[in-house]
């Protein structure tokens, strides 16, 4: 398996650049994810590191191998796309050999590849069968069944799950994961617009945005700790809450007169220089709880609730007509319509941000 090196990366088609400056350290036996919304640059970042792409600057490297002139079937890369792409008139089995006879392999040691694949993925009963006698999760098996027997440096999926129903995407995304349990040394880099795809699969995730990477980390690190407002409500559903107020106080604990009336201590140590600083305090829906205390951190109306049956969905009337608050509450709870609902959180789980930027991560 084989590390990945992106160093000053970028792609333009015209005078029109979609990515610049990018940096990134894939290493070997990682599950990197790329996310990011509608036209940030995931897929075309991954037809470069697949060489479907020219790079129109900087350098990719494979093992300390520069890849940029390399074609795309000497760079040791298996993709797996959005699409099965498989032949409907072959089997299973020529389906996923097919590669193997391309570069005259041996009858014996294509059959124990497909075999060993088939085995791993649970294809064995179907290797006899046609695509069109296959479930859509059954086919998108056998599309990355067809990449694992070329044993390749690097797996690139791209939205592999995209084109399934609900059921079977949370089923494949299971079968992923467990083959990346099965195969730990191998390098998968993934592209996905669905979070929680980005939040269960990955070693670490890369959110791009801008053209560029917003943000690199675990996704716990990118959940808890997020470096900007743009990250902080992409990661996470629903949404972070964004509140304007300003900063009153300071010391261990900074204490935020928010502009709403609501007041908020948060976990986070500031200097006496940042005393009337104005920011936006985020939380998460899922962190907001009732609370009868005075000093409230917000207090609304709510104008609608979501039943989810495990959760329900709170969202409140704001005066100041921004985008509206959120609650997220475990279990059911009914009879809350146009009711006046006071919520707190946990200090620690507060964020606050300037400019657009965490203040954790000055």
């Amino acid at each position: 398996m084989a590390d990945l090196l992106l160093r000053d990366v970028s792609k333009s088609y015209g005078q029109v650049t979609v990515l610049r400056d990018i940096n990134l350290d894939i290493r070997r036996g990682e599950l990197i994810v790329f996310v990011g919304p509608s036209g940030c640059g995931k897929s075309t970042l991954l037809r470069m590191i697949a060489g479907l792409e020219r790079i129109s600057g900087g350098d990719f490297l494979i093992d300390g191998v520069r890849m940029n002139d390399v074609p795309p079937a000497q760079r040791g890369i298996a993709m797996v796309f959005q699409s099965y792409a498989l032949y409907p008139h072959m089997t299973v089995r020529d389906n996923m050999s097919f590669a193997l006879k391309l570069a005259k392999r041996s009858d014996a040691e294509i059959r124990a590849a497909v075999d060993r694949v088939a085995q791993i993925l649970q294809l064995t009963p179907y290797l006899d069968r046609l695509p069109k006698a296959l479930s859509g999760g059954q086919r998108q098996r056998v599309a990355i069944g067809r990449a694992i027997v070329r044993d390749p440096k690097v797996y690139l999926f791209d939205e592999p799950l995209s084109n399934l129903d609900a059921a079977l995407r949370v089923a494949t995304r299971i079968e992923i994961a467990q083959l990346k349990e099965a195969m730990p040394h191998s390098t998968m880099v993934y592209v996905t617009h669905d979070q929680v795809e980005a939040m269960t699969l990955a070693s670490r995730i890369v959110v791009l945005a801008g053209g560029g990477i917003a943000q690199v980390g675990s996704p716990l690190e990118l959940y808890q700790r997020p470096r900007s407002e743009f990250v902080a409500q992409f990661i996470g559903s629903p949404s972070m809450n964004l509140l304007a107020g300003t900063v009153a106080s300071t010391g261990p604990q900074t204490l935020v007169r928010l502009d709403g009336g609501g007041v908020a201590r948060v976990a986070i140590p500031t200097a006496e220089a940042d005393l009337g600083l104005r920011v936006n305090l985020g939380v998460r829906p899922e962190d907001l709880v009732p609370t009868d205390a005075p000093d409230a951190l917000f207090a609304g109306e709510v104008e609608i609730t979501e039943a989810l049956g495990e959760v329900t969905l709170l969202y409140f009337r704001r005066q100041d007509q921004g985008a509206a608050v959120v609650a997220k509450l475990p279990g059911i709870h009914q009879g809350l319509r146009r009711s006046t609902v006071r919520l707190g959180a946990d200090p620690a789980r507060l964020h606050l941000f300037h400019q657009g930027q965490s203040l954790l991560w000055r």
